[in-house]
């Protein structure tokens, strides 16, 4: 009893102690960027509203860890001072929303399908541009002006080292350095309507309140953050982007930019999901005090299943500046210059001999991208293979996926179904029911 009791009046303690001092309040946070850039002007970017509902789902439905309540304040303060630093160039340097971003191109498909090796791969030519991880966590120098050698990566370096101590299963799953490409999500998140804090918090209500409200908003800030990196990078280029949640936003893509084009990798869905929910467990064990393995596998696996039909959709969209281009993961692993080089005849583009080069000798050094297997299992998840397999069947029909396992009969609880307000993984597992 004694051993259950300590860390239940802990939990209480902190959970005062944070109350108390408002830690996690959105004027409290928005206060301290002020002070800590000495700027107070966020200009029009429309950020208040996502960052209350995100705040309030995480003191509501987080069950946030003490690392999760320390990483949460430190994390919301860096995306405010970068949107105080943002605005304080643009005051001085107009001509930063005067650059043009033009025929980017958007990677999106299944997380785990191969969409990182491929941006990784684009990124080796020279006339591509990528944001990179040490970019969008400090668009900025800290210091103003700056002194001497900019020390961004090396301070990125050190706090993904860190991490790693924290989580270190997540540098084998997804292996990332500062000078990595890094994902779309990192990029919206600054206005707090990224769906990369579904993933690393359990907040159904602000996922919920993201996908009613849409991603305009958040997709006019990417565009205007790609402006300052590309003013910074003082050159041309095409801008290559890659995020899986860009399915989700495709109506706010287009608007945004409409001459884009867009890419989706396909895989067998049952070779990726075990790994994806082991992600998403591996990212949010160190925020939180409670996992549920069986809710994150059912959250992934309907999330995934409806970008799978919106992929559907989107494949045949006339609306598009160009067809989509669809490439499958066996394709991608088994000849990767080849699929780049379908990839950019598909944009009208020509890959010249240095990229070419370039990427023959990444794929020498790190075949797939460096990424190895992993030992997850869909029934840790409370997923049964052949269900899963009948859910994703339209999906595979449609885009020709060939299966990569065999779908065998699992001997855990049949789990298929969302999950009903209210009630937890836990009962869900008992009734055993069966697809609806």
């Amino acid at each position: 009893m004694l051993q259950k009791a300590v860390p239940q009046i802990a939990d209480a303690i902190i959970d005062a102690l944070f109350a108390r001092r408002d830690a996690l309040g959105a004027d409290t946070l928005i206060a301290r960027a002020q002070d800590r850039t000495g700027l107070s002007d966020f200009g029009d970017t429309p950020f208040k509203a996502p960052l209350r509902e995100f705040l309030h789902s995480c003191r509501v439905e987080g069950d946030l860890s003490l690392f999760g309540r320390l990483a949460t304040h430190w994390d919301t303060v860096r995306f405010l001072s970068n949107l105080l630093r943002l605005r304080a160039e643009e005051r001085r340097r107009p001509d930063i929303l005067d650059q043009p971003i033009e025929r980017p191109i958007f990677i999106a498909g299944l997380p785990r399908s191969g969409t990182t090796f491929l941006h990784t791969l684009l990124a080796q030519d020279p006339a591509n541009l990528v944001p990179r991880v040490w970019q969008l966590i400090h668009p900025y120098p800290l210091d103003d002006p700056p002194s001497g050698r900019d020390r961004r990566p090396q301070r990125v370096s050190r706090q993904l080292r860190m991490f790693g101590v924290i989580a270190p299963e997540f540098r084998r799953m997804h292996p990332i350095d500062a000078n990595s490409p890094q994902e779309c999500s990192e990029i919206t998140a600054h206005v707090f309507a990224s769906l990369r804090f579904d993933t690393t918090y359990h907040i159904p209500g602000y996922r919920r309140w993201l996908d009613e409200a849409g991603h305009l908003d958040a997709y006019r800030f990417h565009k205007r953050l790609l402006q300052h990196l590309q003013h910074q990078a003082a050159g041309g280029g095409q801008w290559v982007l890659k995020c899986p949640d860009h399915i989700f936003a495709l109506a706010a893509l287009r608007t945004v930019y409409p001459d884009a084009g867009v890419v989706f990798v396909h895989r067998d869905p049952l070779a990726v999901l075990a790994s994806v929910a082991r992600l998403t467990e591996v990212l949010r064990r160190p925020f939180t005090r409670h996992i549920d393995k069986v809710e994150i596998g059912r959250q992934d696996s309907d999330r995934w299943l409806a970008a799978a039909e919106l992929m559907i959709a989107a494949a045949d969209d006339p609306t598009f500046a160009q067809p989509i281009f669809q490439i499958h993961h066996q394709h991608l692993v088994t000849d990767p210059l080849g699929t780049v080089g379908a990839l950019y005849r598909h944009f009208g583009r020509s890959l010249s001999s240095l990229a070419a080069d370039r990427i023959s000798r990444l794929v020498a050094a790190k075949p797939n991208g460096g990424y190895g297997g992993h030992r997850s299992r869909l029934e840790e998840y409370g997923l049964d293979p052949i269900l899963e397999r009948e859910r994703y069947a339209r999906y595979m029909r449609y885009f020709e996926i060939r299966p990569e396992r065999e779908a065998r009969p699992s001997r855990a609880a049949k789990i298929s179904a969302p999950l009903e307000p209210g009630q937890s993984s836990e009962a869900k597992v008992t009734q055993g029911i069966a697809p609806g």
